[in-house]
């Protein structure tokens, strides 16, 4: 008891005499010297008589490269009652080309040190493989033959049909899927902008044929890119040729124009008993091929786009109305949308909208501090060299370069760009584009808890 005791007034001492010393000791850390500028890899770029166009960039000191092979038209492309079509296709493209089972597929893919995906978006197919540099020309041919030879084997497709309706199932149970397939079909009706996730029953229909019709419209060299990134040693232009000469330069699809939509909305879906409210709300903004978008980016960001965000300090820090909001500026080959997402505690459903537009009413009022603003420009700068600091990021921004039609030193610019941005910038931004009167809002929750909540949100008519 006494040795307790004796250490027990040891620890009161250290504490209440030394602790002043060791705040004393705490020092400001320096500040951050200038930013360095980014640079791209040196690419080269050529194009195939067929129309294929390629990029080639070496990147890395790891021994591999990612190849991708990107298609334009997407979900677009679907026939009106055939939704889902483009990922039974990208699915059904892994089950055997006409030389390769399924198994082989995949015993190559691993065989090169890698494996290969399909996937279909809005506005993409796209097929992509991670292999070992000494494999790449192996890699390349079979990224061409999972293109150019499906053979859509019919014995498979109830089976991805199966597995495709049920994770469709799984996601339309949670309130965040709800909350987009909501706003994304007022924002941009019934097309593939607007749908999430296929309608259960038009799956359901699609068959091999159909298939088959979706990618002879799709599948055509002459609106194709493929990119390969990574440490590679040789030119690799000759298999690259060799892979996809023989592909037909096709007729480019007539991808439909679709227009997003500025209606003031509110749409409430009813969950009873739920503890808490998922909000999405938003409108239709500019896409990154204007001159102002980065502008706008530098906006979002400083508004609820980043974790020293006003919005996440507001609503997540000083009042814990959520966990995790954020906002974001979601872009398709032809739209852009801003959108503000968050899971608030049905009892703060009406408070957390309140906030929200508080913090758009104030940048659009004043311009921020430069040293906010810095702080914001310092953190963007850091996730864009991470996120082209891969293979696959490169890749990735690459193809938004070419899919936005942007300059081709974009990505060599973009940090200047982003930190020549000044406070009356961002209040412009905020302005001329972020209109709260404007917005289209879902919220998913319990509606007998926030109904009375929501009545300053409801249109005036």
């Amino acid at each position: 008891m006494l040795s307790r005791n004796r250490w027990s007034l040891a620890g009161i001492f250290l504490s209440v005499f030394a602790a002043p010393l060791l705040f004393a000791q705490k020092e400001i850390p320096p500040e951050g010297g200038p930013p360095k500028p980014f640079h791209s890899p040196a690419r080269d770029v050529f194009t195939l008589p067929n129309g294929l166009k390629v990029t080639l960039a070496r990147y890395g000191m790891i021994p591999k490269v990612t190849v991708e092979l990107a298609l334009r038209g997407g979900y677009l492309l679907e026939p009106k009652g055939k939704d889902g079509v483009a990922n039974l296709m990208a699915a059904l493209m892994k089950e055997g080309t006409a030389s390769r089972t399924a198994k082989q597929i995949a015993d190559d893919a691993a065989r090169f040190g890698g494996n290969i995906t399909v996937r279909a978006s809005a506005d993409q197919v796209t097929i992509h493989a991670e292999g070992l540099s000494d494999s790449a020309d192996k890699m390349i041919a079979l990224v061409a033959d999972v293109a150019l030879h499906p053979a859509f084997p019919e014995s498979q497709l109830a089976r991805l049909k199966t597995d495709q309706l049920r994770a469709i199932s799984i996601a339309r149970s949670t309130p965040q899927t709800i909350a987009e397939e909501r706003f994304r079909k007022i924002v941009y009706g019934d097309n593939g902008y607007g749908r999430v996730l296929p309608d259960e029953t038009a799956l359901k229909s699609v068959t091999v044929e159909d298939i088959k019709a979706y990618y002879t419209k799709q599948f055509v060299a002459s609106d194709a890119r493929l990119y390969i990134a990574g440490d590679y040693s040789g030119n690799l232009r000759p298999a690259v040729q060799t892979a996809f000469a023989a592909w037909s330069k096709g007729e480019s699809p007539d991808i439909p124009k679709i227009e997003a939509e500025t209606k003031r909305t509110l749409d409430v879906v009813d969950r009873p008993g739920a503890p808490q409210s998922t909000i999405y709300m938003g409108l239709p903004v500019i896409t990154p091929g204007n001159q102002n978008y980065i502008l706008l980016q530098v906006a979002n960001s400083l508004l609820g786009g980043s974790f020293m965000s006003r919005i996440t300090s507001n609503i997540r820090e000083d009042k814990g109305y959520t966990y995790s909001p954020y906002s974001l500026l979601e872009t398709n080959a032809q739209n852009g949308v801003w959108a503000q997402h968050a899971d608030v505690t049905t009892k703060d459903t009406g408070a957390s909208l309140h906030e929200i537009n508080s913090e758009i009413d104030r940048l659009r009022r004043e311009a921020p501090p430069q040293k906010e603003l810095t702080g914001i420009q310092n953190g963007m700068a850091g996730i864009f060299i991470l996120r082209n600091s891969s293979r696959e990021g490169i890749v990735n921004m690459l193809n938004f370069v070419d899919l936005h039609r942007l300059p081709s030193d974009y990505l060599d610019t973009y940090i200047g760009k982003m930190y020549a941005v000044k406070p009356p910038d961002v209040q412009g931004m905020m302005e001329k584009y972020i209109d709260p009167s404007k917005m289209t809002i879902v919220v998913v929750g319990d509606k007998s808890q926030i109904d009375p909540q929501l009545a300053p949100y409801r249109p005036k008519h």
